[in-house]
């Protein structure tokens, strides 16, 4: 008898584009040197969205994208589909620029779910949105209590809405075993992330951008992007390169390349989903230390993920998502723990991407007014929605160096401008972010074997040496 797990589609970039397929031609890469008014390196998320939003305000800017494979082959066409409204550093920034910054901060992240729906609907880009919210549950004593801690917080930034359940209530929405109980925000929806990303590239191309792809920049300086095909001049370069930023020439040690891996079972039976529920399809998590994401697709499987192996020495990216065969078994083993029931579920593509986490998991939005470069990044894994408040805000602030708009809410945020250190050199990094985790799962262990209400000093020490707290 064959396990759930043989016969996986291991890689392939990720089940996402097995799904709706690789792009039928790649665009033409950089033919010699160039110049824009706007020169944006990077065809994810972030770099589409800063271009659709610049031309759309502005449709008179010469704007190039540089991509080195094709749009959306790195994290915004291998994510969980989580359009949520979540963003990282939000305490942080709360203590360096007070509260009321750090509500601002969210209550635009609360809309930006909103904004991307909007947009898609307007371009007719069909992405399978479900807007279904996000359910975290607790299946630990420590866990309800970093719930209830994390519902109240999330209450403290003005989020009104969202609900706290008990044990019953969850199983109503979805039966995870052992859980708890469980929080609910309405900020949050299900998506496809392959076809939102391939309409927003059209959607592009159509207001009249330039695109070119299979086009690595390789080195990035004031008004200038180089390729080995030629350098584009620009007044403005933008960097939109999040995990794989290190490639860049100096960039090394500014975003460490964190590792996120999936897996995407076979289609349920209506029988299987009515002893699982999801009837609401919301985006499903939780609240271990070594946290696991997933939701109920479009075409009925159970796309789930978690961190798997989190970083490669010396920020290597993996290769068109190839996994690791023991980090598959681990997540099956979490969907099974979750729904025993489903113990038989074959397991049908496992794929991995790269993320990028800034030394203080602080996201940010920078421009530098006297080179003309600017960056936005370091989502941390929040990216789906963080990416697109992220490029508004570009777009906002190279209106305003150049003369096109002034000061706006979006250019106010306290991400806005934010520096931080370096990452350390290897071996430190590769033994810092590998012990990170090491400890993270056993916090978890430890939690499920004693039923202690605290959470594990381990992880309360992992946080202090990582810098997340």
């Amino acid at each position: 008898m064959s396990s759930p797990s043989s016969g996986v589609v291991n890689g392939g970039i990720s089940y996402w584009y097995a799904d709706d397929g690789l792009p039928a031609t790649v665009r033409e890469p950089l033919d010699g040197d160039a110049s824009a008014d706007v020169v944006i390196v990077g065809g994810g998320y972030t770099g589409l969205w800063t271009a659709y939003y610049l031309k759309k305000a502005a449709p008179f800017l010469r704007i190039t994208v540089l991509e080195q494979k094709f749009c959306g082959y790195g994290a915004s066409g291998r994510n969980g589909g989580w359009l949520y409204n979540g963003i990282a550093g939000r305490d942080r920034y709360a203590k360096l620029h007070g509260h009321e910054a750090a509500v601002r901060l969210q209550r635009a992240m609360n809309d930006t779910v909103d904004e991307v729906i909007r947009a898609a609907e307007t371009e007719g880009i069909d992405a399978d949105v479900h807007k279904g919210g996000v359910l975290e549950v607790a299946c630990t004593p420590a866990q309800a209590a970093r719930l209830k801690a994390f519902h109240e917080a999330e209450q403290a930034y003005g989020e009104k809405d969202r609900e706290l359940y008990g044990a019953r209530e969850t199983a109503e929405r979805i039966r995870v075993a052992g859980a708890v109980g469980s929080a609910w925000t309405p900020h949050g929806a299900r998506l496809h992330p392959v076809k939102l990303v391939k309409g927003l590239a059209a959607a592009v191309e159509r207001l009249g951008v330039t695109i070119h792809e299979s086009t690595p920049v390789t080195e990035i300086t004031p008004r200038h992007a180089t390729t080995p095909y030629g350098t584009v001049r620009a007044p403005h370069v933008l960097r939109c390169t999040e995990g794989f930023t290190a490639s860049l020439k100096g960039q090394k040690r500014t975003w460490l390349p964190m590792n996120s891996s999936m897996i995407a079972t076979e289609p349920l039976t209506d029988e299987q989903w009515e002893s699982v529920g999801w009837a609401g399809r919301e985006t499903l998590g939780d609240m271990a230390h070594a946290y696991m994401y997933a939701q109920r697709t479009a075409d009925g499987r159970i796309a789930l993920g978690g961190r798997g192996v989190p970083y490669r020495f010396g920020s290597r990216t993996d290769n068109d998502g190839t996994t690791q065969a023991a980090t598959v078994e681990a997540l099956r083993e979490i969907l099974v723990r979750f729904f025993p029931s489903l113990a038989g579920l074959r397991i049908e593509h496992a794929w991995s991407g790269v993320l990028g986490v800034p030394r203080d998991w602080c996201a940010t939005v920078t421009l530098d007014r006297s080179t003309g470069l600017g960056w936005a990044g370091g989502y941390v894994g929040s990216g789906v929605a963080t990416a697109n408040l992220a490029a508004r805000t570009l777009c906002d602030l190279v209106l305003r160096d150049s003369g096109q708009g002034g000061r706006t809410d979006l250019t106010d945020l306290p991400w806005v401008n934010h520096r931080v250190r370096r990452w350390e050199p290897e071996p430190l990094r590769w033994l810092g972010v590998q012990g990170m985790y090491a400890v993270y799962r056993e916090a978890d262990r430890r939690e499920r074997a004693t039923h202690s209400a605290g959470s594990s000093r381990l992880a309360r020490i992992a946080d202090r040496v990582s810098g997340r707290s």
